[in-house]
């Protein structure tokens, strides 16, 4: 596989250079919303290249893999000079031409703003003042969004580099789950499938289910663990139970975000020991006391699941972790019901 091919639901490598005539009638506006689609499209574009990379033996994935990492950056710099140019086509420009090609240096220098085809000799109107600060403000927005943007990129390629050292001594690999509020659960869907060939005891739904009724049924266990969490937000006028019961609904019957909490339930739930592999921080164990006497879990009955904090600009995210070779389609959902014991 070659990096610079289209991957499926990517962006051609085409599409990053653009035709600058085709953009003469953009407002500004108009083009910073353009440029910030296109930033997405490389995102995308990437986690398809991995996809499709993540296929034959490792020495040939982890080739593929610096292929891959050294086309994006290369488009990423391509796609940041495209969009300097296309800026100063429209008479903004920064103070020291030199900068031209860095995209931060030009977004910082339009916050104030150099405008080459209007009059400087007339006293701006009350409207085009207005304009102009909308364009600083819009400017400024910019720069931040592309900050962002690509902080996630590079964040994303570390921390991948982290987990991939760590994983790979093991012989296990990472397998890309869809990237939704129920990734969790479809990551730990993933798995029960891997142990019982390819047949799912549970589907993402019905996990969510265990998990929430778990949780109402040993609220003393969980709630000061969710009390402590400084990212849940509700009504203050509430009391804790009755916080803490809106929660499990919404893990129940919503797409809300799971984390440890319900990792906690599920592991008793399912009578299993969890793993949780990280880049950014250090591994998670939960359900100990559910290895295998064997001593044969890690590789045939444990959970396994990777974190990802920078995977898509969306949030925190889960991945489910398989034995090489087996690492190659986004999962969705099967569909197979028992109850929870």
């Amino acid at each position: 596989m070659e990096p610079a091919e289209e991957a499926e639901g990517g962006a051609p490598q085409g599409e990053l250079q653009g035709d600058p005539t085709e953009r003469k009638r953009e407002s500004l506006e108009e083009m910073l919303s353009r440029h910030r689609q296109e930033i997405a499209k490389l995102q995308n574009k990437e986690m398809n290249l991995k996809k499709a990379a993540a296929k034959g033996s490792k020495a040939e994935q982890k080739a593929k893999k610096k292929q891959v990492e050294d086309e994006i950056s290369r488009l990423l710099s391509q796609l940041k000079a495209k969009h300097s140019e296309e800026l100063a086509s429209l008479g903004y420009k920064t103070t020291d031409s030199s900068e031209k090609g860095s995209l931060d240096s030009l977004v910082k220098a339009i916050a104030g703003v150099s405008v080459t085809n209007h009059s400087e000799s007339t006293k701006p109107s009350k409207g085009a003042r207005r304009r102009g600060r909308r364009a600083q403000e819009a400017a400024a927005r910019e720069q931040r969004i592309q900050e962002e943007q690509s902080n996630i990129i590079s964040d994303r390629m570390i921390e991948n580099e982290s987990l991939e050292r760590k994983l790979e001594p093991l012989g296990l690999t990472i397998k890309e789950i869809k990237p939704d509020g129920h990734c969790l659960y479809r990551a730990v869907e993933d798995q029960l499938s891997l142990h019982s060939r390819n047949i799912s005891q549970y589907n993402y739904q019905e996990l969510r289910e265990m998990a929430a009724n778990y949780m109402r049924e040993h609220a003393s266990d969980f709630l000061p663990f969710f009390l402590s969490d400084s990212k849940i937000e509700m009504d203050s006028d509430s009391s804790p139970i009755e916080r803490f019961e809106k929660y499990c609904e919404e893990v129940r019957t919503t797409a809300a975000w799971g984390g440890q909490l319900e990792l906690g339930a599920l592991t008793h739930c399912l009578n299993k020991h969890i793993v949780i592999y990280a880049g950014s921080f250090p591994d998670v164990e939960m359900g100990k006391e559910y290895i295998s006497d064997t001593g044969s879990s890690a590789s045939n009955s444990s959970i396994l699941l990777s974190y990802h904090r920078h995977a898509y600009g969306l949030g925190e995210h889960y991945n489910s972790v398989v034995p090489y070779g087996k690492g190659k389609n986004v999962c969705e959902a099967s569909s197979h019901t028992q109850p929870c014991n």
